[in-house]
């Protein structure tokens, strides 16, 4: 069932035929699945078990809600984009259409989660966005924020998927400036990846006339099989690090904030 609270225009933030066409491939690609087994991780880390309720904000091709769902928790999912919901969509599932450009409603539900992954960067205004992400999480609940790192990788892949920047920690935190929520830790994702991130910017490619998808596509290639299996590897040494806070640097950073317990009248 898909709900709306908002209509706006996919293509302003990303380019919806890369939503619609490419969904088998990022189903599939490690750093997707990486991503999702670390968010869970973070989860139980952070006392947030199921069945409890949590929100995918930009849940886009349903990685995420997918673990999510599968592992027992209470999931909805949210996108702008109508069109990346209804492949989503089926009787049992909760879905919601839904600009974060624009206010949500006053009755808006409250999550004890609230994820935001790999989001912000596509919105100019993301303290507004982190603010309107933050009413939705209730009192002692958070809200699990992750963006692309490193400003000096900005480039092709983040033209094409609508990024408006790339964050250091310190940028990061200032998103959260007027949201109420306390941010609690801020961590690297992906050291191992900056090294062969360089030398892939390094190489020029592609050609005149490519569309979003195709470069998309271009930039998700992967070796053949055995390889995408064997690139679970440094994913999997990694998680424990990352979320120690014991990596120095990553091409992804995770922010956690906590909304306050409400006062008492």
């Amino acid at each position: 069932m898909i709900e709306c609270w908002s209509k706006g225009i996919a293509d302003q933030n990303m380019a919806e035929e890369i939503l619609l066409d490419l969904g088998p491939l990022v189903k599939r690609h490690p750093w997707w699945q990486a991503r999702a087994r670390l968010t869970l991780a973070l989860l139980a880390d952070l006392q947030v078990a199921p069945p409890a309720l949590v929100l995918d904000a930009g849940t886009g091709w349903g990685v995420t809600l997918d673990a999510l769902e599968k592992s027992g928790y209470a999931a909805t999912g949210l996108d702008q984009s109508r069109s990346a919901l209804e492949q989503l969509d089926r009787p049992d599932r909760r879905l919601i259409e839904a600009d974060l450009n624009q206010p949500l409603p006053g009755q808006a539900p409250q999550f004890d989660a609230v994820l935001a992954l790999d989001l912000i960067e596509h919105l100019d205004e993301d303290q507004c966005a982190v603010g309107r992400l933050g009413s939705l999480v209730r009192p002692s609940g958070i809200l699990i924020v992750s963006v692309p790192a490193l400003p000096e990788f900005f480039g092709e892949f983040d033209l094409v998927q609508g990024h408006r920047r790339r964050y250091l920690p310190d940028r990061l935190r200032q998103a959260f400036d007027g949201s109420g929520l306390q941010v609690e830790r801020v961590f690297w994702w992906c050291q191992w990846l900056v090294k062969p991130l360089m030398r892939s910017r390094a190489r020029s490619k592609g050609g005149p006339g490519e569309s979003a998808a195709q470069i998309y596509r271009r930039h998700l290639e992967l070796p053949p099989w055995p390889v995408p299996s064997l690139l679970t590897l440094p994913f999997r040494r990694e998680q424990r690090a990352a979320l120690s806070g014991r990596l120095k640097t990553g091409t992804s950073l995770f922010a956690v904030a906590r909304k306050p317990e409400a006062e008492s009248s």
